[in-house]
C-alpha cells in the first residue's frame, strides 16, 4: 500500500530564459538572439559559449510556440506518406530531406497514411500551425489546402499530376518509367509486350501511370505491337500463373513494374522453361543492386531524385516567398540501364 511519501512531489518548474541569463551574466535579449542564432555578429563567441553552457547547465530549452508568435509562424514542415510500399528510391528521398531540412531551420515530422476524408485531415494539420505542407500521396482537395493557407500555411506541395490549385506540385512522372522500359524492348525488336501489374492496391499510384507511359510508347512505334497488362500477386504460384500466360500469348517482351516483381517473373519463366532474354526480354525498375547480381543481369529503369539539400532548399524559397517557385516542378529523370535480360 502506497503512502503519501511515495508520491511523487510537485515537478519544478521548467527553466526560463531570465533564469539563463543570471547564471550566465547577460541579458534575456542575448539569450534569445544566441539561442535563437539571430545574434549576428553583435555577440562575441566568448558571450555565446556562456550562454550555452548556463542553458546546457540548467537544460533550458527554448519555447517553439513563444518562437512561433514572434515569427508568425512555426518551423514545422509536414510530411505526409503513403500507404503504398515504398522502395529505396522513395525512403531515401524522405531520409535525405529530413537531413537537410534542420539546416534551413526546420523540424520535418513524418506523418503516416491520413484516415477519413482529406479535408478533415488538412484541418488537423493546420492545428500544428506548419510552416509547410509536404503531401506525398494524391488526394489533398484545394479546399484542403485553402484551409492549410488560411492557416498561416505558407508552402503545399503535393506529389505527382495533375497538380492541386493553391499547392506547388512536385512531380515524379510515373509514365516515363513504363516509356522507358518498352521503348528499350521495341528497341531490341519485341513486338508483344506484357506489362507486370501488381495486385497490391498500395502500388495502383505507380503502376497505373507505367501502363500508360508504356502504352504511349508502343503507340508511338505504330501498327503491329501489342502492349499486355499481366496481374500479378507477389507470390511463386500467381508468378508460374504469369508465366503460362507468357508462353500461350506468345510474348515476347516483359516490363516487370519493378526489380522485385521482375525478379520474381524471371525466376517463373526460368522454371516454365522459357529463356531469358532469347524467348522473352525482361525489363524491371528502380536499378537495385540485387538487380544486378540475378543471372542474367536485369535490365532495369534507373529513377534519380534530386538530393534532400536541393529539396530542403526549394521548401524554404516556398515559405519565404511562395510566388518565386514555379507551381510545378519534374523531380524525376530516367534512365534505361541495358544488361543481359534484354
Amino acid at each position: 500500500m502506497n503512502s503519501d511519501h511515495d508520491l511523487p512531489g510537485p515537478a519544478a518548474p521548467p527553466p526560463t530564459s531570465a533564469d539563463v541569463a543570471k547564471l550566465a551574466g547577460v541579458s534575456r535579449a542575448t539569450v534569445s538572439f544566441v539561442l535563437n542564432n539571430t545574434a549576428g555578429g553583435r555577440v562575441s563567441e566568448q558571450t555565446r559559449a556562456k550562454v550555452r553552457a548556463a542553458a546546457d547547465r540548467l537544460g533550458y530549452v527554448p519555447h517553439a510556440g513563444a518562437r512561433s508568435l514572434r515569427a508568425g509562424r512555426t518551423g514545422l514542415v509536414l510530411l505526409v506518406g503513403s500507404d503504398a510500399p515504398i522502395g529505396s528510391l522513395f525512403s531515401g528521398f524522405y531520409r535525405g530531406l529530413q537531413d537537410a531540412l534542420p539546416r534551413y531551420g526546420y523540424t520535418s515530422v513524418l506523418l503516416g497514411p491520413t484516415p477519413g476524408g482529406w479535408n478533415d485531415a488538412a484541418r488537423a494539420w493546420a492545428e500544428l500551425r506548419p510552416a509547410a505542407v509536404l503531401c506525398l500521396t494524391p488526394g489533398l482537395t484545394p479546399e484542403g489546402v485553402r484551409t492549410l493557407h488560411r492557416s498561416g500555411t505558407r508552402a503545399v506541395f503535393t506529389l505527382g499530376v495533375p497538380p492541386v490549385p493553391g499547392a506547388h506540385a512536385l512531380i515524379m512522372d510515373q509514365r516515363e518509367v513504363g516509356a522507358a522500359a518498352v521503348a528499350h524492348l521495341l528497341e531490341r525488336g519485341r513486338r508483344r509486350i506484357g506489362v507486370v501489374m501488381p495486385a497490391d492496391p498500395g502500388l495502383a499510384l505507380f503502376a497505373g501511370p507505367r501502363l500508360a507511359g508504356a502504352r504511349a510508347a508502343a503507340a508511338s512505334a505504330g501498327v503491329g505491337v501489342t502492349v499486355e497488362p499481366l496481374p500479378l500477386d507477389y507470390t511463386e504460384e500467381s508468378a508460374a500463373e504469369l508465366a503460362d500466360r507468357c508462353r500461350e500469348s506468345g510474348l515476347d517482351g516483359l516490363f516487370g513494374y519493378n526489380d522485385e516483381y521482375a525478379m520474381l517473373a524471371l525466376r517463373a519463366l526460368q522454371d516454365a522453361g522459357l529463356d531469358v532474354p532469347r524467348t522473352t526480354a525482361l525489363v524491371g525498375a528502380d536499378d537495385l543492386l540485387l538487380a544486378r547480381l540475378l543471372r542474367p543481369r536485369l535490365s532495369s529503369v534507373r529513377m534519380r531524385l534530386p538530393a534532400g539539400e536541393e529539396l530542403a532548399a526549394l521548401v524554404d524559397r516556398a515559405v519565404t516567398d511562395p510566388d518565386a517557385v514555379p507551381a510545378g516542378r519534374n523531380l524525376m529523370a530516367v534512365e534505361l540501364i541495358a544488361r543481359d535480360s534484354s
